[in-house]
């Protein structure tokens, strides 16, 4: 299959979005997340979060009617949905090392459909405002997307392909993350299973970057070594003593800051080419005010993910050569 885009999705520049879809944006999201905001705090609820908390509930309807219009998406969405209870912990506990538990914990969660595992320490920064976690470890999983069926995104009434993987991936993380939570608890230890696409207490992105999953790209999703910008996360928090995994820098930042590929394939023109402070941090972000009205009309997107030169698998290999030839030039 070919590298061009797909001839569904609107040039940038080209899309405005419906006077009914900017009536329901109400207020701007963008001072909600932070924007220009120089000291560090807790996100605050967002989008895909319960509607009462947040001013977008009749936008959020819109989005998931739009996108269960895509054939094949109800279903895909479903099982995202759809898992087993969290069990009872264990009375007796599994005493072995640290080191010993991070290794089992990595097998189990590598043989139960996560493709990639991350460790780290829990930060209070990792949950939303009005959320609280407990526990001092937080384990992301990373679910690759397919990216033959990435590719067609965004969706449309005639063809679910690519908004039916996103949903395959969501339910990959939910079945990962509470088999894994599950097999914790069985160890004699606790543990809270937080995959997507509905948001709760845990941010996925910044305990992924910490655990070494990735870097952060321009278009505001995680960067993986081995699947570009194409995975999903879920995470599993727990007290059981683990050992974290390592932040790593391969050279995505970097290329980000002179990659203008993604910037210009948003329709909407969402994905600022420099970054912003956001909460306390000079990062990239995507403009919420252009990226989710045309999220809600096209029925979902992905447009961003799909386009990455790092999600390309042909293309992969090539740019973690050339960024690690980069930084060991003095």
């Amino acid at each position: 299959m070919s590298e061009s885009p797909n001839p569904r999705r609107p040039k940038r520049g080209t899309w405005n979005p419906q006077p009914e879809t900017v009536a329901l944006l109400r207020v701007s999201g963008n001072p909600i997340n932070g924007v220009g905001e120089r000291a560090a705090r807790r996100a605050s609820p967002f989008f895909w979060h319960p509607p009462d908390q947040h001013p977008w509930g009749d936008l959020q309807a819109v989005a998931r009617r739009n996108s269960r219009k895509c054939p094949g998406s109800t279903e895909a969405f479903q099982a995202a949905y759809d898992h087993p209870g969290l069990c009872e912990v264990a009375e007796a506990r599994n005493i072995a090392s640290a080191a010993s538990l991070t290794e089992e914990v990595k097998r189990f969660a590598l043989s139960h459909e996560a493709n990639d595992i991350g460790i780290a320490p829990m930060d209070p920064l990792y949950t939303f405002e009005g959320y609280s976690v407990e526990h001092p470890w937080v384990i992301i999983l990373a679910l690759a997307h397919n990216y033959e069926r990435l590719r067609e995104v965004p969706s449309d009434e005639t063809n679910g392909v690519g908004v039916c993987d996103v949903g395959d991936q969501y339910a990959r993380g939910t079945r990962s993350s509470y088999a894994l939570a599950n097999w914790i608890r069985l160890q004699g230890y606790q543990a809270d299973a937080y995959p997507g696409p509905s948001a709760g207490a845990l941010l996925l992105i910044p305990p992924a970057i910490a655990a070494g999953l990735g870097e952060l790209g321009k278009h505001g999703s995680l960067i993986s070594p081995h699947f570009g910008a194409g995975v999903r996360l879920a995470g599993v928090t727990t007290d059981m003593p683990l050992i974290p995994t390592t932040a790593s820098r391969f050279g995505a930042d970097d290329f980000c800051a002179t990659c203008q590929i993604c910037t210009n394939a948003c329709p909407p023109g969402a994905i600022t080419p420099q970054k912003k402070m956001v909460r306390g941090v000079e990062r990239w972000y995507v403009d919420f005010d252009k990226c989710i009205p045309y999220f809600a009309e096209a029925a979902s997107c992905g447009i961003c993910i799909a386009e990455c030169p790092w999600t390309r698998p042909n293309v992969r290999p090539k740019l973690l050569e050339t960024m690690a030839r980069r930084r060991s030039q003095p």
